[in-house]
């Protein structure tokens, strides 16, 4: 997760579709491209928790039509995807790693792009992440804040649509993902994209070979970016913890106020 939502630039053209799963380095690798491309980077997670309602409502709705039953269906997931990354040079993490189909029909000549690490590392750490996500009073403690209310349902509507479509999971979700979801977005990637295409990319290794899949030369004098995500979503998740118990606070006492000057004034 980044620091702030990115803000669209008008006439920008979507150059690399990012394909890895969330918890691969996605922060780092949107930080890489934003300086590579020279433009801004729709990472998934942070749009989506910290940009404005549109984003999660939107991808609520993108989901609720998979899997795709209807050409009413498609053209609404891809004129809907479309608005969504209109703007950006690129695209990374979750929900947009679903979608790499759709993307690359409106984006043909984007390069398709799949951060990794190790597939048993990855299981504990996005199994770590499930686990938070998915405690039962979140549901409540989030309603008043916007646009985190949409949080929970969002997840519902990624697991019941394209993520249970692609790794034949429950269709609910659950705190214990599994390395066959890894294995099999990895096939997925494979049997969707062309050879010529697809690149599979560690953060671990710097610019070196991301440079050489873009045709870029490697920034002078610029490191790496080294974005601690989970460091980053625990701030964030704590954060938006307190705001809504302060939120909530604040409602409580507003609606005590006002029984109790409904009762001394009209009583």
């Amino acid at each position: 997760m980044g620091q702030e939502a990115s803000k669209p630039q008008p006439g920008t053209k979507l150059r690399v579709i990012g394909a890895g799963l969330p918890r691969t380095g996605t922060a780092s690798f949107s930080k890489a491209l934003e300086i590579l491309l020279e433009g801004p980077v729709y990472h998934g997670g942070t749009q989506n928790c910290k940009g404005s309602s549109f984003n999660l409502k939107s991808w609520i709705s993108v989901l609720e039509h998979t899997p795709i039953r209807s050409p009413e269906d498609e053209k609404f997931i891809l004129d809907r995807i479309s608005k969504l990354t209109d703007g950006y040079v690129a695209i990374t993490s979750a929900p947009g790693h679903c979608f790499v189909p759709e993307l690359m029909r409106i984006y043909p000549d984007a390069k398709v792009i799949c951060t990794v690490r190790n597939p048993e590392a990855w299981d504990k750490s996005i199994d770590a992440i499930a686990t938070a996500s998915l405690q039962w009073h979140l549901r409540f403690i989030l309603f008043p804040l916007s646009p985190m209310r949409y949080f929970p349902r969002y997840l519902s509507t990624l697991a019941a649509g394209r993520w249970a479509e692609l790794y034949n999971t429950s269709g609910v979700p659950t705190k214990h993902v599994g390395t066959q979801v890894w294995d099999r977005h990895i096939q997925h990637l494979r049997e969707v994209v062309p050879p010529n295409k697809l690149v599979f990319f560690d953060v671990r290794d710097g610019w070196g070979p991301l440079c050489d899949a873009l045709g870029c030369d490697i920034p002078k004098g610029i490191d790496f970016p080294q974005v601690n995500e989970r460091a980053a979503m625990e701030a964030f998740a704590k954060e938006q913890v307190r705001q809504g118990l302060v939120r909530w606070v604040m409602i409580l006492c507003t609606a005590i106020m006002a029984v109790w000057w409904s009762w001394f004034y009209v009583i």
